[in-house]
């Protein structure tokens, strides 16, 4: 299965271990990915509060890049990319004029009609039996709080991806692989996102509740599919231990820190290794 991929900043920067893991897992799945060529960053999160007109152009531009290679699909592993990539994608193929104007602007046709996915719907599409046939160490011992954030699933009406409030496709997936996920009330709330940087209150606040009403229903990891909210999860813990005298040691990981655990990958392969807590399960 070949399938186009964008990257976006994070997963070129600093959640370098993010991609690292998704590459990882899906070659051992064998899923090839194409990298756009020559890519841009796709305003997320700030172009949008800036100017509306450059908040479609950036991520515009990424869409007819994937139509000008004949990209049928699109991953985006960063929920804040997949979400702009998306929204753009919806007004452009609805609006001709708006087509007409973004052609011009980013100097390339673009048609809106490539489909763009996130994380979790690619290995939706290899397919929950296809995963199962690639295990070789069933996740028992993983008791995961599968954590959305407020992006995977929201806008409902321009995703349109599980339920905007109680989503279960990562349970669906874990579950098949012996993971024994929890229920639990914060797997679609906010960890603050971005703010980490501007408002870091704000951050171990959001972040220390996620963790917190983790921890309390019985999980021993949490399982993100987002750089942003893995950042403030795994790379806050101390600080957030400091602040409100917690003791939090919860690993956090990828989803695909999962799949490619029990699809036979080490540790390292997948980037768990530099993870600020430490893996011990």
């Amino acid at each position: 299965m070949r399938i186009g991929y964008y990257p976006g900043c994070a997963l070129h920067g600093s959640s370098n271990d993010y991609e690292m893991s998704v590459r990882a897992c899906l070659d051992a799945l064998g899923a090839e990915l194409q990298e756009l060529d020559d890519w841009i960053c796709c305003g997320a999160s700030a172009a949008h509060c800036i100017n509306r007109k450059l908040s479609i152009a950036l991520p515009a531009r990424n869409l007819a890049l994937a139509e000008r290679e004949g990209l049928e699909e699109l991953l985006a592993p960063c929920p804040l990319c997949s979400m702009e990539l998306i929204r753009t994608n919806t007004e452009i193929a609805e609006d001709a004029d708006l087509r007409h104007e973004m052609a011009e602007t980013v100097e390339l046709p673009i048609q809106g009609k490539t489909k763009v996915l996130n994380l979790i719907q690619v290995f939706q599409k290899i397919g929950v039996d296809r995963i199962k046939t690639a295990v070789k160490r069933e996740l028992t011992t993983f008791l995961p709080a599968c954590y959305y954030g407020c992006l995977l699933t929201r806008p409902p009406d321009i995703l349109r991806f599980d339920d905007p409030d109680c989503p279960s496709s990562m349970e669906t997936i874990l579950q098949a692989l012996g993971a024994r996920t929890v229920d639990w009330n914060y797997k679609t709330e906010c960890c603050g996102a971005g703010l980490t940087m501007a408002n870091e209150d704000t951050v171990l606040d959001l972040s220390n509740k996620i963790l917190s009403n983790a921890s309390e229903h019985g999980a021993n990891c949490v399982v993100a599919a987002c750089p942003m909210c893995h950042v403030n999860l795994d790379m806050k813990q101390n600080d957030i231990n400091a602040r409100y005298a917690a003791t939090h040691n919860m690993p956090v990981y990828y989803l695909s820190d999962l799949i490619g655990l029990a699809v036979g990958l080490e540790e390292k392969a997948l980037g768990i290794n530099r993870h600020f807590v430490a893996a011990n399960l």
